[in-house]
Formats: structure tokens, sequence, C-alpha cells
């Protein structure tokens, strides 16, 4: 049986390794710990976190819920817990290019979708000087502009002050060329932008290896 973290000395369990020394102290699997909280029978939360690295390797950063549920002793809330505070670190401390001048700087934020298995619609909402202010995943699976509702596109960027947005979805197919539904989707919301004066500054296809600019193809004025 496995020894718990409250048979760990205190100096050691990592609640308290991160209160005395900081965050940069621990491990990977004991910052894990942290947020797991709680091991279960016959397994502390340190254990646990290192099932966890182990079984995801550098694919840890893709994995969802249902993923983390697959490990004995990680539920759903604590699946949601790991994924929230990963999901919030890659928002606030990505490092990217900043400003969005040319498609080849919307790059680096595509990164978490451009191999997904369905395909999943993002919105970068940006300042008036083309600066990100965030990176949202607005809807997953099939695309069409009955279900990328410009409400929903819009509202993050109305909330941001944005000036400008550049819109993104990715081809599991790994064919970049737009469809046409990708093309009454984008003039759908090129419309919908111009009402509410946020620019769509483009509309990026990305697969794994490659992507398309639908404002270099001349589809976005």
């Amino acid at each position: 049986m496995g020894k718990g973290i409250k048979d760990l000395p205190e100096v050691d369990r990592p609640r308290e390794k991160l209160r005395a020394r900081g965050p940069q102290a621990l491990s990977d699997a004991e910052l894990l710990a942290v947020l797991i909280r709680t091991g279960t029978k016959g397994k502390s939360a340190v254990e646990l976190a290192q099932a966890i690295l182990e079984e995801a390797g550098p694919q840890l950063a893709r994995w969802g819920v249902e993923d983390f549920a697959r490990i004995a002793g990680i539920g759903e809330a604590k699946a949601c817990q790991i994924l929230a505070a990963l999901e919030f670190a890659r928002r606030h401390f990505q490092r990217g290019p900043g400003r969005i001048e040319r498609p080849e700087d919307a790059l680096p934020y595509l990164a978490p979708i451009r191999d997904r298995k369905q395909e999943h619609f993002l919105s970068l909402t940006l300042n008036g000087a083309h600066e990100v202010i965030a990176s949202r995943v607005v809807t997953v699976g099939l695309l069409t502009s009955s279900q990328v509702h410009p409400r929903e596109v819009f509202a993050d960027a109305i909330a941001d002050r944005a000036a400008a947005v550049v819109l993104a979805h990715n081809h599991p197919s790994g064919n970049p060329e737009p469809s046409g539904d990708d093309l009454a989707l984008t003039r759908q919301l090129v419309e919908a932008g111009k009402i509410l004066g946020i620019e769509v500054l483009d509309h990026l296809i990305v697969t794994k290896t490659d992507y398309t600019s639908l404002r270099e193809q001349g589809y976005i004025p």
C-alpha cells in the first residue's frame, strides 16, 4: 500500500512545500497533486499525479475530461479541476507574437486545435493595434453557418471591447481548402462584424501541417 500525503513529513507535503518554498520547488507530479488534492485508498495524490503524467506523456495538453477520468481515482470533478488549471495557464501565460500582422502570426495561438479529430472553431480577439486580447474556442463539431452563430462569435469580442477578430477552424481531413459552408459562414460573419464595428481580419483554416488564409485567397475584402 502506498504512503499517503499525511504520512509524509510536513516539509515534503506538496501544499506545504509550495507555501514554504514556492511552486518552482515542486516537481510536475507534486504540482499536479496540489490540484488533485486527495488520493484514493492505496494511492496518494502524488502517485495519482504520477500515473497521469506517465500515461499522458507529451499529449497531456491535449487530454480532455474523458482521458483524465480513465485514470483510476480521477473522477469527473478532479478532471475538470485539472483542465481548468491547464486552460487558465495556457490563456494567460502562452508565449506568442502578440500582434497579428499576417496569417503566420496567428498560428501559435491555433496550435491546440490543429490536430483535433473534430472541427473546433476558435476566435482571437484583437485590440486596435491588432494585439491579441484573448483566444477562445467558440464551438466544437460540424461547422455550418447555422451552428456557428454571430451571437456566439462576437459576444466575447464585444465584452473584450475588441476592434477586430481573427477566426479559425481546423479541418481534421488534412485538406486546408475552404468548403462551400466555410465560405458562406465567413461571408455571414464578415457582414455581422461590419454592423458591430468589429473587423474580421482573417479566417484561417488549419490542419496538422498546413493552413489557408481566406483573406489571402480574396474571400475577405
